[in-house]
């Protein structure tokens, strides 16, 4: 029972830090962002965004093997198998260490080949900048996979604080350092560098983390062929989903860097750190929710059971991702125009092609978690492969006519097909969700959202203004009757109580510190 809530616990502060790292990330890019498009200038800004891009594609050599080692650590943590849990932690401390030199290799070939896949639209400064920062993220990606095994240690033990605060520093480190660097004249360089040095911080603090504090010393024990095909078979469908994924998201900058040049890919970049955030804000709540649903899955938990969880989950992230969107739509172009000036107004519209479709799948995100728990993942794998291959077509040829804004355009199409026709079907013929249930509390939901949203919109016609101010005060209107709506009128008991227990901790923490002052 100590246990339980010990985990209760670490999924509550997990999902509070994740909101905080999100509020400081966001803060910061607000600040940083700008700055750094200033001092590096349009075009360099769009080179490192391209690299940065290109080699997030090798990070799909994971295979999925992370997840699975979640989800196999927290079976054999409920089943106390801790003989197997150690062999598997050996066996996949040398197999990520493979795909490490793997990816650094595929990153060299790259590296020697830059000039036939990008020559065309750029200028040979750029192409040899280009290599440069190639070859420093390729040795960056190398030492991540070496020691990937231990961050997924830390989410299978279910320590979201730890977890958390280290993505925090991440998030300070870079800019804190990387801004002194910007004045001092270096650039696009200086910043793959400052972004390798973090993570590798990052990376041995987990190490340490584990051996100190959750006392895993990792020796490999031999490799055990039934367990690694058992594990093979499950992650496959992991690994063809990240491809995909990584396809979706990444390959329109990758598109607009061969069909376009850098300063497309600079527009799409904008738009990018607006729909990463807008990603990360649902996996705030269900990135955590995977160890829990695993063992509701491993204790033969109901198909109703599981519907509830989904519900539940999904009417709490509604409340934020429908709040971000509708705010986006109001006040966003306006909010861009201000942030990076009016050559990235295009990355309004490049946003809205990203985030419209993506709100619709994210509300849904604990379903993926589900299927991952239910080894049901095979569907959803091959769907979303055959939509990526369409994804890249259709992109393409709308890049080529309409630039940054065409390519998301085609990758809207691709995700509404299949994050949302395709994967509902699914959820409710062999998961054996309520999805009819799910998506009438979401209509009836945001029905009733639309009262604040045409409030809003109505005070914006009539009292008309511009710049940062006129963002910031219907920001504030908006967002005020968005939570009196939320609260009075949508919101069941059960949120209702959410919302009052939070206010509670604050006023409490407030109290104590209000009373030590004073004594």
């Amino acid at each position: 029972m100590i246990i339980q809530m010990n985990e209760s616990k670490e999924r509550k502060v997990g999902i509070i830090l994740s909101y905080f790292s999100l509020i400081a990330t966001t803060i910061i890019q607000l600040i940083y962002t700008p700055f750094l498009i200033k001092m590096m200038g349009q075009s360099e800004y769009g080179l490192y965004s391209l690299v940065y891009s290109v080699i997030g594609y090798l990070t799909v050599l994971d295979l999925g093997f992370g997840n699975a080692i979640i989800v196999y650590t927290t079976k054999f943590r409920a089943q106390k198998k801790y003989e197997e849990e150690k062999k598997l932690y050996g066996m996949f401390k040398i197999v990520f260490t493979v795909i490490g030199i793997i990816a650094f290799l595929i990153g060299i070939i790259v590296f020697f080949n830059i000039n036939n896949i990008f020559g065309n639209n750029m200028t040979s400064e750029e192409l040899e900048k280009m290599r440069i920062m190639m070859l420093i993220l390729s040795f960056n990606l190398f030492i991540t996979f070496v020691f990937s095994i231990y961050s997924s240690i830390i989410t299978a033990y279910e320590k979201f604080s730890y977890q958390k605060i280290m993505a925090i520093l991440n998030t300070i480190l870079k800019p804190l350092i990387m801004i002194p660097l910007l004045f001092l004249g270096y650039k696009s360089i200086a910043m793959s560098i400052v972004v390798t040095l973090v993570n590798l911080f990052v990376l041995i603090s987990n190490y340490l983390y584990c051996k100190k504090k959750l006392n895993i010393t990792i020796k490999y024990y031999g490799f055990d062929n039934i367990l690694f095909k058992q594990i093979l078979g499950y992650s496959f469908w992991i690994f063809l989903t990240t491809i995909v994924d990584k396809v979706n998201w990444s390959v329109d900058q990758t598109i607009l860097g061969i069909v376009s040049g850098t300063i497309a890919v600079s527009i799409y970049s904008v738009a990018t750190n607006f729909n990463t955030m807008f990603i990360n804000l649902s996996t705030a709540i269900s990135g955590v929710m995977l160890p829990k649903v695993t063992k509701m899955v491993a204790n033969e938990a109901t198909n109703q059971e599981l519907t509830n969880e989904f519900i539940k989950v999904g009417r709490i992230q509604f409340y934020v991702m429908f709040l971000i969107t509708t705010g986006f739509i109001l006040v966003g172009k306006e909010f861009i125009i201000w942030w990076v000036g009016t050559n990235f107004v295009e990355s309004y519209y490049v946003t809205l092609f990203l985030i419209i479709p993506a709100f619709f799948s994210l509300i849904q995100n604990l379903g993926l978690s589900i299927m991952q728990a239910k080894n049901k993942f095979k569907f959803k794998s091959l769907s979303t492969f055959i939509m990526s291959i369409f994804n890249i077509v259709i992109s393409i040829a709308l890049a080529k006519r309409y630039g940054a804004v065409g390519a998301a355009a085609g990758t809207t199409i691709s995700l509404v097909i299949c994050n949302i026709i395709l994967i509902n079907i699914y959820y409710y013929k062999v998961i054996k969700l309520n999805i009819l249930k799910f998506w009438k509390d979401i209509a009836i939901m945001i029905l009733k959202m639309f009262i604040p949203l045409f409030i809003t919109v109505f005070l914006m016609k009539i009292f008309k203004g511009t710049g940062l101010i006129s963002v910031i005060i219907y920001g504030l209107i908006y967002t005020l009757l968005y939570a009196v709506t939320a609260y009075t009128i949508v919101m069941n008991k059960y949120e209702k109580n959410l919302v009052k227990s939070i206010f509670i901790k604050i006023r409490k923490i407030w109290g104590d510190k209000f009373e030590k002052n004073i004594y």
